[in-house]
Formats: C-alpha cells, structure tokens, sequence
C-alpha cells in the first residue's frame, strides 16, 4: 500500500486541514500519515482560534515518519507561521521527500488569515523551491506572485512566474473568478492544460482546497503522472461539492466519500 503524508492544521470541524487529507487519502486508497503543525477551532461559520505546535515537535513527527513510514508524496497546507514553514521547507530537504505538493493555504473559506502575513516571502522562498506541483487559488497566487489575476491569460502568467522562482509545476484555481465555468490552469515547464467544469451553485466549498491538493497528492503516490493526478483529483472534488452533505450553518464541508472516478 502507497503511503502519503499530510503536513497542515487540523481542523476541529473536519471540513478542512488534517481531517480532510486524510479522508482524501483514505477514499483514494492511499494510507495517511500526518504532522500537525497547528491546532484550530474552527467551524463552518468561521475560525475562533489558531496555536501553532512547537516546531521541535513538528520536526519530530515527520522524522518519526520518515524513519518507518516514508511517504511516496507529501502535502502541505496551512502552516501558520514563517518559522514553521521554514521548519517544514528545511525537514522535507532532510527528508529527501518526494511529489510534495504545496497548497499555499494563507486564508479560510470563511475569511479569516491563516497565514501570517509576514510568511508569506517566506512560502515562495523556501517552499516553492521544494515544490513539485504548488496549487494557489487566485488570491493566493496574487500575494506570491505580486500579480492582479482577472483573466485566464493573467492564471497562465502567474503560473509561469512561480516556476521561475522554483516550482516545478502550478496549478491556479480558477474558482474564485466569475462566470458559469470554473477554469483551472496547470502550468508546467513544457505546456500548458486547461480544466473546465461547470460552476456549482453552492456555499460547501470549505475544504475544497485541501481536499484537491490531497487527492493530488494520492494520485502521486499512486504512481500516476501529474497530469492525470490533476485531472482525477479535480474530477473528485466537483463530485465532492456537487454531493455535498448539507452540514453546518456557513461554508459546509465537501462529501470526501465521493467516488474517485466516474466508474
């Protein structure tokens, strides 16, 4: 069995973070491992309190998994402080971790920051770099890359930057732009791919970033290219929301028992 490891916030209402990786990993087929590096309490309404773990703990939980589970892919996601990323940046080198995927979490479905907004020169220097595939969504690429997104044409330009500055790859999300079709845009250093599928009309999308940097991350575990992990990972997740169980009284969370594929 493929292994993957999440390194990311948990998330008190399951929705996101932690808890959604590793439903993710799970309903790919890929065994979860994880590293906290912070603790919320959060909702569907809103988050009401963030405590960054320590980093030698954090520094000890990925050694631990690495010296008896090592992962086939990691991913990042919300990692809460400039110390922290540094930490994860300087353990996943350590580590010779491979397929990482960064999910540049810097700001909660509902609104509230994630990210501390002085390490965020701190996520592009050190952890695009490390990244093999880094997968912002709009205003995310806009605070890494210094660009204002209002086109596809303005997704591709972004993309190409934050390979400049290290990434292998980028996929922009597209879903935060108007109009009837979401589109998002990998970026690679030899092409360029679209992803179209039709806007939901919904408000259970927290966890939607998490869940699609996860499932990506499975895919490359699995052995499937990046291209296909892209594709299968952004296929699950509007089944994902589109079969969305209804729960809570602001942004719900996804249905991560979704099937993988249309088969």
């Amino acid at each position: 069995m493929k292994i993957a490891l999440t390194i990311a916030g948990s998330d008190s209402g399951g929705g996101a973070g932690i808890q959604a990786d590793l439903k993710t990993f799970h309903q790919f087929g890929v065994f979860g491992t994880s590293a906290v590096v912070a603790i919320t309490a959060q909702n569907t309404r809103g988050v009401r309190g963030v405590h960054p773990v320590p980093l030698d703990l954090v520094r000890s939980q990925l050694a631990a998994v690495a010296d008896d589970l090592p992962p086939h892919a990691v991913k990042t996601g919300m990692l809460a402080t400039a110390a922290l990323v540094q930490g994860v940046a300087s353990a996943i080198a350590a580590h010779a971790f491979p397929n990482i995927v960064v999910d540049p979490v810097m700001v909660a479905s509902s609104g509230d920051r994630l990210l501390d907004e002085n390490a965020v020169e701190t996520v592009s220097d050190l952890l695009l770099p490390v990244a093999h595939l880094v997968t912002p969504n709009q205003h995310e690429a806009e605070l890494l890359t210094g660009m204002e997104i209002t086109t596809i044409d303005d997704m591709i330009g972004a993309g190409k930057q934050l390979l400049s500055r290290g990434a292998r790859a980028a996929l922009i999300k597209g879903g935060h732009l108007p109009g009837p079709t979401v589109v998002d845009v990998l970026v690679t250093a030899n092409a360029t791919r679209r992803f179209e599928h039709a806007r939901i009309d919904t408000s259970s999308t927290h966890g939607t970033g998490c869940t699609l940097s996860a499932a990506i991350a499975a895919g490359l575990a699995l052995d499937r290219s990046l291209d296909d992990a892209v594709e299968h990972a952004l296929a699950y997740v509007h089944r994902a929301i589109a079969t969305a169980p209804g729960l809570g009284s602001g942004h719900g969370p996804l249905n991560h028992f979704a099937p993988v594929s249309d088969s």
